[in-house]
């Protein structure tokens, strides 16, 4: 799965302030994801995050 810093992905399940959505802020092994509703930093395998993605949506912003 081609997932990319700033991409903005939808989850499968909800982070427990009811949002959906998250942007990532890194990736590798392991995926560091933010909340878009209330902030929040998650760290999770790169296994379970793509697993529960059900859309992702390119940034405009292109790192060089």
């Amino acid at each position: 799965m081609d997932i990319r810093v700033n991409d903005l992905i939808t989850m499968k399940k909800p982070h427990p302030c009811g949002s959906k959505q998250f942007l990532v802020l890194r990736i590798g092994m392991d995926f560091k994801i933010r909340c878009t509703k209330c902030g929040r930093e998650v760290m999770l395998t790169r296994q379970k995050c793509e697993k529960n993605i059900r859309a992702v949506e390119r940034s405009e912003i292109t790192e060089e």
